[in-house]
């Protein structure tokens, strides 16, 4: 049966109360639309510009860190201690993972993306839930909606979870049917791959800060983290949105996969810097849990994403989270005065779930939460 997208009777040029935005169609609001509905259109503090600097951040070989060559992790140490402590960003290279897997992941985004709509509202996202497909925010939120349509997976490690909502290919085939067991296929290995490479990341971020190399990978062995696949559609007005509103991850730890469309700006030095793709290093950064669990040493910064008018730009990212019930508290070298309580995963996920928009200040406006008991 063939599939066929409306238009929401919000976007027509009366608009009425009583006919809310209901779904994020790029192609209608570009092609039958004389504006873009002011619902997308960010406030002018924010709008996104395209002429800014490059950021310089540093390019971590992984491979020589990984090799115990005593110069080369020293410098490998040194490299990510600097970054993480100005803006939480860097690169990382000979990575170990198969270039094929990465380009199948991209490619195969479209096979989603480009369905019909109603095939993919089989997996949409259910309110204070992360599982599921994302039309922008619309239901969520009612104003500065990105330009963007996602698709996110919960993982945990095969080895370490019982819990087969976590398998991306359950997942899959579960909601969209057998049809999709190869696109499954291919995610379930992204996901476990990123997974272990996360970990070899937390091994370095460890040694930088001077703890037992192991401490974090053990802390993060039994992650319960989040992968999504983000599509940011081309725009015909792109200085009037964004794909991804300035936030900083509440999440642990960010590996991106960028293609080779720029978008991603970083808020530094008191201006937006970008991050253009480089062929074959993935982008790391650090969110507000694991700025928590180095006790505020490392930082968590203001990112988001721009679109153009051109080409349409996908990127891949995984989101390395503790397993739920995990207390997040610094290890006792780096406790000092401590600048977060402690707080599980649960509870930091589901404050930004359902109380509160990811924004630069997550992390303060949780601990002002928690200290008065969740009455936000």
């Amino acid at each position: 049966m063939e599939c066929i997208t409306k238009l929401p009777q919000r976007f027509n040029k009366n608009k009425s109360k009583k006919n809310p935005l209901r779904v994020f169609d790029s192609t209608v609001l570009n092609h039958q639309l004389d504006h873009i509905p002011q619902e997308f259109v960010w406030p002018d503090h924010e709008k996104p510009s395209t002429n800014v600097p490059i950021l310089q951040v540093p390019v971590i070989d992984l491979e020589g860190f990984l090799s115990n060559d005593p110069f080369l992790v020293s410098e490998a140490k040194i490299l990510v201690s600097e970054a993480a402590k100005q803006h939480g960003f860097f690169l990382v290279t000979n990575h170990g993972v198969d270039e094929r897997l990465l380009s199948t992941a991209h490619t195969l985004m479209d096979t989603f993306f480009k369905s019909p709509t109603c095939e993919k509202l089989k997996a949409q996202r259910k309110w204070g839930e992360t599982t599921g497909y994302a039309s922008s925010f619309v239901g969520r939120f009612k104003e500065n909606l990105p330009w963007k349509e996602t698709l996110s997976f919960s993982f945990s490690p095969k080895n370490k979870s019982e819990n087969h909502s976590q398998t991306v290919k359950d997942y899959i085939i579960k909601t969209m049917g057998d049809g999709y067991k190869d696109f499954g296929s291919v995610y379930q290995e992204y996901a476990e791959t990123m997974s272990n490479l996360s970990l070899k990341i937390m091994e370095l971020l460890g040694m930088s800060l001077g703890i037992k190399r192991r401490h974090f990978r053990e802390f993060f062995e039994d992650n319960e983290s989040i992968f999504r696949l983000n599509y940011y559609p081309k725009c015909k007005q792109p200085d009037l949105v964004l794909g991804t509103g300035p936030h900083c991850d509440p999440t642990s730890l960010t590996i991106l996969q960028q293609d080779q469309v720029s978008g991603l700006q970083v808020f530094v030095e008191n201006q937006w810097q970008s991050i253009p793709p480089i062929p074959h290093a993935l982008v790391v950064n650090i969110g507000d849990t694991l700025m928590a669990l180095t006790n505020g040493i490392y930082k968590s910064c203001l990112h988001r994403a721009v679109v153009n008018s051109d080409m349409t730009r996908k990127t891949l990212a995984f989101f390395l989270c503790p397993k739920v019930d995990k207390v997040v508290k610094p290890p006792s070298e780096l406790e000092g005065e401590r600048a977060y309580p402690d707080f599980t995963w649960s509870m930091l996920l589901e404050f930004t779930m359902k109380h509160y928009r990811a924004d630069m200040n997550t992390l303060e406006e949780f601990t002002n939460w928690l200290k008065n008991k969740g009455s936000f």
